[in-house]
């Protein structure tokens, strides 16, 4: 594989080094900013957001085995034994990649029904689970013992598509040159989270970045679980969840949710809170709830709403799930930021010569097989395709790309149907 590198542009090759280990690498990923901007120039790229949870794997020379790590460090082989195998099964034998693993319902990326095998930790188990889980690739941050994440962004893509083989369970993560307010409202109106906009010619830095932007359709976040109140009536289990966010050293109170549960879901969670018991308030403000029991802060649920209102509360929640791949630490209250649209911070180029021809890989499409979903849903499940053919000097993301007709002649390809079919099949 060091022939990928041997590729690249002198300029782009003076900023590699001896990746650390993979373990350290992968131990702070990078993160998105929630973010109302809606004008974007051309040194954008824009994936659909997806309703996972976030993955890094790490395979490193001489090791028999890959590590699926979360986004805490937490070790997810045995929960998702399927995805391990199809990573080590892999050519490259040293590759560190970041992702997000979903399942699907109706369609679409459902975190719910991803819960079911978010709690298995026996791998017969999982694999006898009717949850059926896909892992998106949509970065590479080292590679045959070298660190990539000073490289630009447009270039680490190219060469993950090259890199590894796309087939059922793993992805790869699509991605559009251009996109906007059009793109998100497409988005929205598919039934996705909504968007992240990556600036093409970014480095990968640890941590929560402006070079990532996330714009949702709806508003959720992670919130951490202090207590809860008894259940009346027929319901069992508790009757709604006490949830706050850090600011600082404080847990801020944010409100209660009582929706969004199943009979499982209220066994379950109860359960959870059953063991972590605690005298007293975790709250730093004052919670007016007849008969709360409090817990210790260690759980943290994911949970949508409308909107805050003016004094801090969730307008409208509800319960999606419990989130076991961040620290109730780290869970603050995400706040929309505006960057003004003209702002643009100097990067390496974005879109380097080389790209054009690390992106020419015979195993960049899947294999043919049962056509599952539509191309209108990116979403939906694989669909097979046929190889294109490419103009000289064009690039693979380029909306003048050709492809081959039924009967041997190349026509020109509309914007509109661009992002309909040729996003939705490389996700696949």
């Amino acid at each position: 594989m060091s022939g990928l590198l041997d590729g690249l542009p002198e300029e782009q090759r003076r900023l590699l080094r001896e990746a650390p280990p993979g373990q350290d690498l992968a131990a702070s990923p990078m993160l998105a900013k929630l973010s109302d901007r809606r004008a974007f120039g051309p040194g954008w790229l824009f994936e659909r957001k997806l309703d996972g949870v976030r993955a890094l794997t790490v395979r490193e020379a001489g090791e028999s085995r890959a590590r699926l790590l979360s986004r805490s460090g937490q070790f997810m082989n045995r929960t998702y034994p399927e995805l391990v195998e199809a990573l080590e099964a892999q050519p490259c034998p040293d590759f560190t990649v970041d992702g997000e693993i979903v399942a699907f319902a109706h369609g679409r990326t459902d975190f719910a029904r991803l819960q079911r095998r978010m709690q298995l930790t026996d791998p017969r188990q999982a694999r006898a689970s009717p949850v059926t889980v896909t892992y998106y690739l949509f970065d590479l941050l080292a590679l045959d013992g070298t660190d990539l994440t000073r490289l630009p962004l447009r270039t680490r893509k190219s060469l993950l598509r090259r890199a590894l083989r796309f087939e059922a369970p793993l992805r790869l993560t699509p991605h559009r040159n251009e996109g906007g307010q059009e793109l998100l409202d497409r988005a929205c109106a598919q039934g996705w989270e909504g968007l992240i906009a990556k600036r093409a010619g970014g480095r990968y830095v640890h941590g929560r970045s402006s070079d990532w932007l996330k714009m949702k359709c709806a508003r959720s976040q992670e919130l951490v679980i202090g207590g809860f109140t008894e259940p009346s009536g027929t319901r069992f289990g508790f009757g709604a969840l006490l949830l706050g966010h850090y600011e600082g050293d404080r847990l801020r109170y944010a409100g209660k949710v009582g929706t969004g549960y199943d009979r499982a879901t209220l066994r379950d969670v109860r359960a959870r809170l059953d063991e972590r018991p605690s005298e007293r308030s975790p709250f730093a403000d004052p919670v007016r709830e007849r008969g709360a029991h409090w817990v210790r802060p260690e759980l943290v649920a994911q949970v949508a709403f409308t909107e805050w209102t003016r004094d801090g509360m969730l307008r409208h929640p509800r319960f999606l799930g419990l989130r076991h791949d961040k620290e109730p630490r780290e869970v603050v209250r995400e706040v929309v930021r505006e960057e003004p649209a003209g702002r643009r911070r100097r990067s390496l180029s974005a879109a380097p010569p080389a790209c054009r021809d690390l992106t020419q890989n015979p195993h960049s499409f899947p294999p043919r097989r049962a056509r599952a979903g539509t191309a209108r849903n990116l979403n939906a499940g694989p669909i097979p395709r046929r190889p294109t053919r490419r103009r000289a000097g064009t690039h693979d993301g380029d909306r003048d790309r050709v492809r081959t007709a039924r009967h041997g002649r190349p026509r020109r390809r509309s914007a509109g149907a661009d992002l309909r079919g040729r996003a939705a099949a490389q996700s696949r």
